[in-house]
């Protein structure tokens, strides 16, 4: 039986406070409204509620730092005006929902940052000027279903995430090598200083059997003239 969308929140949350929640994803629990999802997410700024099967955004707060909203897979059909309290909202997908009209699409102006939205698989996109409409309703819009006007892809924002952190495993593993440089040489070192030390030891014992055998020789020479 899936939980309840409020116990889910309370569990997402793991015991902070609203205010510190930056990133939520409340994927595949299934909903028919939105309960416990409320502004005082005041630093929210990802926010995941794929798959619910929400059938309106009746009671979507104002979350002003809001940038990127995932709404995918669920039964939406309009009521997009419930998402003009999200001004700095940037990145929204809409996808596999039940937009059929351009119209529904109108509040969508209001957002003046949004640069990407997603409808992919929605009865919208059938007309065969869908995207030629939808870039003139919304002029603000860059990426249309992962694609600007000229048909080129968008860039995968989580790559220069992969990037950054290729960049900081390669710098780990060159302080690696380093450190692996130091101890080989500090073996080599310490091989040389062991090779010197037997050396001395060696010297050493040859000089006292040359002392030792020359004092035999002295006494049997005494001994003789005796």
């Amino acid at each position: 039986m899936s939980l309840g969308l409020g116990k889910r929140i309370e569990l997402e949350m793991r015991g902070r406070p609203a205010d510190q929640i930056s990133d939520l994803n409340l994927d595949n629990c299934r909903a028919n409204k939105l309960e416990g999802l409320t502004s005082d997410f005041v630093n929210l700024q990802t926010l995941s509620l794929i798959n619910l099967g929400l059938p309106t955004l009746e009671g979507f707060p104002k979350l002003g730092k809001l940038k990127k909203l995932e709404l995918s897979d669920n039964r939406i059909s309009g009521g997009l005006n419930h998402l003009t309290g999200c001004t700095n909202l940037t990145h929204l997908s809409l996808s596999g929902n039940k937009i059929k009209d351009f119209d529904v699409l109108d509040p969508l102006k209001d957002l003046k940052d949004l640069t990407s939205l997603d409808l992919f698989n929605c009865e919208v996109t059938n007309n065969e000027q869908y995207r030629e409409k939808v870039f003139a309703k919304l002029p603000q819009i860059v990426y249309l279903d992962g694609f600007d006007r000229e048909e080129k892809e968008q860039e995968d924002v989580d790559g220069e995430e992969d990037e950054d952190d290729d960049e900081d495993e390669n710098e780990i593993d060159e302080d690696e090598d380093e450190e692996d440089e130091d101890e080989d040489e500090v073996g080599l070192s310490y091989l040389t200083k062991n090779i010197d030390v037997s050396s001395d030891m060696s010297l050493s014992v040859s000089l006292c059997m040359f002392q030792c055998c020359f004092w035999c020789v002295c006494c049997a020479l005494a001994a003789a003239m005796l």
